[in-house]
């Protein structure tokens, strides 16, 4: 039996109020399908880095099953994070109707290991029930193994 790796860290990070808001509201707006974007920080989060901004991004696949980040989005992002000395903190995508859980695709196409998986539920059972916000949840992905990563939000920037 092979036992499962350790957790590679973070356990849990600090994520503003207003770039959670940000994700939700490019959810909502992307429905029916899937809704991506970037979330830029000082240093990816495996790094200790701090998220420092959200851009959204077009989804190419333009489905509600799956996402694909633009190829002119990726290169404008990658060219602007490196002439402001920032990286990829995190990778955001909505689910319209299942659980802010890695699928299998999702967990294929992790090319970012150092980076986050920030996933948005639509779904309405996934909702909180006090607040009825949708579900947020961050995710590390390495070689192919899922790691959930405590959300903490916060007022201001971490």
């Amino acid at each position: 039996m092979v036992s499962p790796a350790a957790h590679p860290g973070p356990s849990s990070v600090r994520l503003p109020v207003a770039i959670v808001d940000e994700l939700i509201a490019h959810a909502r707006a992307g429905y029916p399908n899937e809704a991506c974007g970037l979330i830029l920080g000082s240093a990816p989060a495996a790094e200790g880095g701090r998220p420092l901004r959200f851009v959204p991004t077009r989804n190419a696949a333009a489905s509600p099953h799956r996402y694909e980040i633009d190829s002119a989005d990726l290169l404008r992002l990658t060219l602007e994070a490196d002439e402001r000395d920032e990286a990829f903190w995190a990778i955001v995508h909505s689910h319209v109707r299942s659980p802010a859980r890695p699928s299998p695709t999702d967990i294929g196409l992790a090319f970012y290991p150092d980076a986050l998986y920030l996933l948005v539920s639509l779904a309405d059972e996934e909702a909180d029930p006090l607040t009825g916000r949708p579900s947020v949840r961050a995710w590390r992905i390495v070689d192919g193994q899922v790691f959930e990563v405590g959300l903490e939000l916060v007022d201001r920037p971490a």
